[in-house]
């Protein structure tokens, strides 16, 4: 470890140290020299930490840290700060963000220690940067829901706030969170941004049923940020009967007929009961 990037040695207490989302090369300067003067290293999973202590040519004890760590575990964390250094870190990114360790640094603030956090990478801020769409105001929303009405029900939350949605997933179920993001909030213009800082970086651009469409028989590998942007003047899409009986159908798949003719009358501008009179007349119809 170069001389130059340690200015001095850190207090005890708990540090937050952010890591590359996939290219070692940017660890800050700062982060590498608190890893080397580490006690010990919170983890969330030791083995893909040892991979860039590896690559610094560190040798630094480690711990798992992780969600379903337990309270004695976090009080043994905090313990050890009254004398030593020890530093939190996640697989990838900015510690807390949709990673586990806000217990850990509410009880060791409880206990007076001292707590300081290294800003560096994350991957929700790197793809709005990436994504082209308004970033003066956005909410970061984690991982969608995996069962599909309790995805409507997250989606319907976030439906009239005026802010860009940035939103974590999987590949296997991109596809189906990008249809569930268009029926919930209309067909907003939409990034998928993935392989953040690495080789094959990409970002991919469109309206969410164009995104939608296209990861339908693909889904792609890797870390995966869906960025939405804000709601804008929304002119419903013309359509004719056959068009919004297909709607219907794909809707009622996974919602219940009130909340498919909801989300099918917004779509295209139409009477809401006229429409769940029409959704009642398709399933009846089998």
């Amino acid at each position: 470890m170069p001389d130059s990037i340690i200015t001095h040695s850190p207090l005890p207490g708990l540090y937050i140290v952010a890591t590359p989302i996939g290219n070692l090369g940017d660890i800050t300067a700062r982060a590498a020299a608190t890893l080397a003067a580490a006690d010990v290293i919170a983890a969330e999973d030791t083995r893909v930490t040892a991979k860039l202590l590896s690559h610094l040519g560190l040798r630094i004890p480690m711990t798992p840290y992780h969600d379903h760590s337990d309270e004695r575990t976090r009080g043994a964390l905090v313990a050890r700060m009254a004398d030593e250094v020890v530093v939190l870190v996640s697989d990838a990114g900015t510690p807390l963000i949709s990673d586990p360790g806000y217990k850990l640094v509410r009880d060791a603030r409880s206990a007076g220690r001292h707590v300081t956090t290294l800003p560096g990478p994350c991957a929700a801020i790197a793809a709005i940067t990436l994504s082209g769409l308004p970033s003066d105001r956005f909410l970061f929303a984690g991982f969608l829901p995996s069962k599909a009405k309790a995805r409507a029900d997250t989606i319907a939350e976030f439906a009239a706030l005026r802010a860009t949605l940035v939103f974590y997933e999987s590949g296997p179920r991109l596809a189906a969170a990008l249809g569930a993001l268009a029926e919930g909030l209309g067909n907003r213009d939409a990034a998928v941004a993935r392989e953040i800082s690495k080789l094959y970086e990409q970002c991919v651009t469109g309206t969410l049923t164009e995104l939608a469409a296209h990861y339908a028989d693909a889904p792609p590998k890797g870390e995966i940020v869906i960025i939405v942007g804000p709601p804008g003047e929304e002119v419903p899409e013309e359509a004719d009967d056959a068009s919004i009986d297909a709607a219907l159908r794909m809707a009622m798949a996974d919602h219940t007929v009130a909340q498919a003719a909801k989300a099918v009358a917004k779509r295209y501008g139409l009477d809401r009961h006229a429409i769940y009179a029409r959704a009642l007349s398709l399933k009846d119809a089998g």
